[in-house]
């Protein structure tokens, strides 16, 4: 018969936290299987479509494939792929610098947002495409007209993206730091940009696929390098299997740093996941 010293002295059983996967693995996994099955269904669709139609501009996904083994082997995608990174993380490390601070002051001080919001308004309603030229003419062919259409591409909507933030939050918050004697520089970081950081992220993802369009677009018209001058180079030669191949590759660039942002923000912000 068992005794009170056998229950005492008997084993504990393991903790189920030491084996709870960390928050990052959690979510990745959480979101792994539904986005596998969507692409193998995506997969089998265009490979039905493509043997259907038999149309040179639906190439099967064999072809594609080898097509982008192909580029991988002879370095084209790698070097094309590192001169576009180059351009892309200084114009989106640019436009997070200036877009962020600019709309929380216009969120905030009704004196600034009367003088920048009109150029906002006006950058946001136009096509950022046809500033190519402008930059063109101030910097040439270099790299610098590359940064300064993604800075434009991006900087708008995270700036408006923060301002929006900013009106979500209560006043009462900002009273009540006030009232504890919070300076405004206090306010501004402690209390309405993490009162805005929902809105911050989601500037900062449609930002990301906003940075790589601009990208690709000033690199197709005059580009000559990077993906955007690789999709030219194969477009003319109609050679869809390759120019299918460089797309992958910019979606994978996409979806890697939305997914960036999302892991940024729950490690920011536990209670939030986007």
């Amino acid at each position: 018969m068992a005794t009170i010293a056998d229950a005492v002295n008997a084993p504990k059983p393991p903790d189920p936290s030491r084996y709870t996967l960390p928050a990052h693995v959690a979510l990745l996994s959480w979101r792994t299987g539904p986005a596998l099955s969507a692409l193998l269904v995506g997969v089998v669709a265009w490979e039905i479509t493509s043997r259907a139609v038999a149309l040179p501009f639906v190439p099967p996904t064999l072809a594609i494939a080898a097509a982008f083994w192909r580029m991988i082997l002879s370095g084209e995608i790698l070097a094309s792929l590192r001169d576009s990174m180059t351009m892309l993380v200084v114009g989106f490390g640019l436009a997070v610098a200036v877009g962020v601070p600019v709309g929380l002051l216009t969120g905030r001080y009704r004196r600034a947002a009367n003088v920048i919001d009109p150029y906002l308004d006006a950058l946001l309603s136009v096509p950022s495409l046809l500033l190519v030229p402008v930059f063109f003419g101030m910097f040439g062919l270099g790299r610098a007209t590359h940064v300064a259409v993604v800075f434009v591409y991006t900087f708008v909507v995270i700036a408006v993206m923060t301002r929006s933030g900013l009106a979500t939050i209560d006043p009462a918050f900002v009273e009540m730091a006030r009232s504890f004697g919070a300076s405004e520089a206090q306010i501004l970081r402690q209390v309405l940009l993490p009162g805005a950081l929902p809105s911050v992220v989601a500037g900062l993802q449609l930002g990301v696929g906003r940075a790589i369009r601009g990208l690709i677009n000033v690199e197709m018209l005059m580009g000559t390098a990077g993906l955007g001058a690789l999709l030219r180079r194969y477009g003319a030669r109609f050679d869809a299997a390759s120019v299918y191949g460089v797309l992958l590759v910019l979606i994978a660039l996409a979806l890697a740093g939305t997914q960036l942002l999302r892991l940024a923000h729950k490690r920011l912000d536990p209670s939030m996941i986007t």
